[in-house]
């Protein structure tokens, strides 16, 4: 039995604190954790999770070497996949690998059996990764809310976590796989497949597409002024509102700390749900943010759930000019949708890294008035 208070792992408790650490560290050691895990979870505060974290994915049990023998996956793609995935790259004799980590390489190596091409892999796993690694921190606040009591020892917390998280887990996975299908059946609905890219086989580079960006006037300066849990509560009411006026076939591209990137096939679509959506903030009241929104269209590429491409970097630009409480937007759309709204003419502006000066014009639905 490892001597804890010798290792400096019982510094700074007493009493039924200490005692309650050492046991959590007794137990740990006993389940196979071994002493080099337990001195990086203390040095980093983490200690109650490692419970949880061995009834998710059990005992490191591989090396990097290993996994590879086993799968028939190449090191070089095993450490990319690890790195779009946004995880560290053990060194590959360190024995970090787990079976959850071995059943996910066994699972690439499926999937690239079956043809798909290495970097679609990789950038469909950097979604994934970024997807999971903010839906795993919710979570991990969402359990930590129903565990935690006044006055639980470390012990007590960390099996109550791991509890928990255990109970939950068996519920999680069908229910993510559940939010893909939905997902993934919409898009099916709204993805339309021109006769020139049937009759090629292939997509095209760039497709039309309108953009808009909507960010929170003076979102930095309430930053100074606020707390920061209040911060984060008026950044996810801007990601409520947005998901309740969005208009199919509008779709949420991304959230931005203080701004969300929309897209859409249309501009009428995406002009009536940034209208809607600027209405919403304004209802919030005085507590929250005005939004400002930037539309521009024209070809993009869309790459990796993302899009790219000069409407990507207008629709920013224009956003930065906007009025706080308006919809601003380029020559370009103003003319495709020009008939459906009443427009003013707002001025060309130079906007950054944009060469030619930009007609901007500022839309409102034809029964909503102007400002004097």
């Amino acid at each position: 039995m490892t001597d804890f208070a010798a290792e400096g792992l019982l510094d700074g408790l007493d009493g039924p604190a200490r005692d309650a650490r050492r046991a959590l560290l007794e137990d740990l050691e006993g389940r196979g954790v071994s002493l080099e895990e337990l001195r990086r979870a203390v040095r980093e505060d983490s200690l109650i999770f490692l419970p949880a974290e061995l009834a998710i994915g059990g005992l490191p049990k591989y090396t990097g070497h290993q996994v590879v023998a086993l799968t028939g996956l190449d090191a070089e793609f095993l450490t990319a996949m690890r790195r779009s995935h946004g995880l560290p790259v053990p060194d590959p004799d360190e024995c970090a690998y787990t079976e959850a980590d071995l059943e996910g390489a066994r699972l690439a190596r499926t999937f690239r059996d079956a043809g798909l091409p290495t970097e679609d892999m990789l950038d469909i796993t950097r979604i994934f990764g970024r997807g999971f690694a903010q839906a795993a921190e919710a979570m991990r606040t969402l359990v930590l809310k129903l565990v935690l009591e006044p006055g639980a020892s470390e012990q007590d917390l960390a099996l109550r976590y791991a509890d928990a998280v255990s109970r939950l887990m068996p519920l999680t996975e069908p229910m993510l796989s559940q939010m893909l299908r939905v997902h993934l059946r919409q898009m099916a609905r709204g993805e339309a497949i021109s006769a020139a890219e049937r009759a090629s086989g292939r997509l095209p580079g760039a497709r039309d597409v309108t953009i808009a960006f909507a960010d929170l006037v003076g979102f930095t300066r309430v930053g100074e002024e606020v707390p920061a849990d209040e911060l984060g509560r008026i950044a996810g009411r801007l990601a409520e509102l947005t998901t309740e006026t969005m208009r199919p076939p509008v779709r949420l591209v991304k959230l931005i700390g203080d701004a969300v990137m929309l897209a859409a096939p249309s501009t009428q679509s995406m002009l009536d749900s940034t209208l809607d959506l600027v209405a919403a903030a304004d209802a919030e009241g005085q507590d929250f943010p005005q939004l400002r929104v930037g539309v521009a269209c024209g070809p993009a590429l869309r790459q990796a759930g993302d899009w790219y491409g000069q409407p990507v970097n207008l629709a920013s630009r224009v956003t930065g000019v906007a009025r706080p409480g308006s919809v601003l937007a380029t020559s370009e759309v103003h003319e495709t949708a020009e008939e459906h709204y009443r427009w003013s003419f707002a001025g060309k502006r130079r906007l950054k890294g944009i060469r030619d000066p930009v007609a901007l014009f500022r839309a409102r639905r034809r029964d909503e008035q102007a400002p004097e």
